[in-house]
C-alpha cells in the first residue's frame, strides 16, 4: 500500500525575476518622460505684478523666457535683462530670438510665444525697449507672467 501514498513536498517555488530589468526601466524612462528640470537659473530678482485675467499657457516647449529685473546680490539698483543664463543687453534680443527659433521644431517656432517676467517695479521704458527689438525680431507673441491678485489686494 505504501506505493500508492505519494511523497509531495510542498516548497514555494521561487520568484521569477526575469522581468524585473524591463520593469525597471519601464519606471526609469517615464519619470525621464515627465520630469522637468529647469535648465536656466535666475539670475534676477523679480517680484512678479499681480493680475486679474490670467490664462495659463498650454504649449510649454514653444515658450522663451525673458527676465528682467535686479542682479540678485547687487546694491546698484540698476535693471538688467537675463537672457537663458546670462545678462545682456537690448540690442542682444533679436539675435537670441533667431537662436531659440533655430533649436525648436518648426511647429514650435511657429507657435513661439515670448514670456516676460518682468519685476513689477520695472519701468515702461525698458519694457518698451524690449517690445520693440521683440518686434525686430518678428516675435509678435508677447506673454507677459504675472500672479493671480488676492482676494483683498488692490
Amino acid at each position: 500500500m505504501n506505493m500508492f501514498r505519494r511523497h509531495s513536498n510542498h516548497e514555494i517555488p521561487g520568484l521569477n525575476m526575469a522581468s524585473m530589468p524591463d520593469l525597471i526601466f519601464t519606471v526609469l524612462f517615464f519619470f525621464m518622460i515627465v520630469t522637468h528640470m529647469r535648465s536656466t537659473p535666475v539670475k534676477v530678482q523679480y517680484q512678479m505684478p499681480q493680475g486679474t485675467e490670467l490664462t495659463r499657457l498650454t504649449k510649454k516647449s514653444s515658450v522663451t523666457y525673458i527676465y528682467i529685473g535686479k542682479p540678485v546680490g547687487s546694491n546698484d539698483g540698476q535693471v538688467r535683462i537675463q537672457l537663458n543664463d546670462k545678462f545682456a543687453d537690448v540690442n542682444s534680443i533679436p539675435a537670441y530670438i533667431e537662436s531659440e527659433r533655430g533649436r525648436m521644431s518648426s511647429e514650435d517656432a511657429q507657435a513661439m510665444t515670448v514670456s516676460i517676467k518682468a519685476d513689477q517695479q520695472t519701468d515702461m521704458g525698458t519694457i518698451t525697449d524690449v517690445k520693440q527689438a521683440l518686434r525686430q525680431a518678428k516675435a509678435h507673441q508677447i506673454n507677459y507672467s504675472a500672479e493671480k491678485r488676492s482676494s483683498g489686494a488692490k
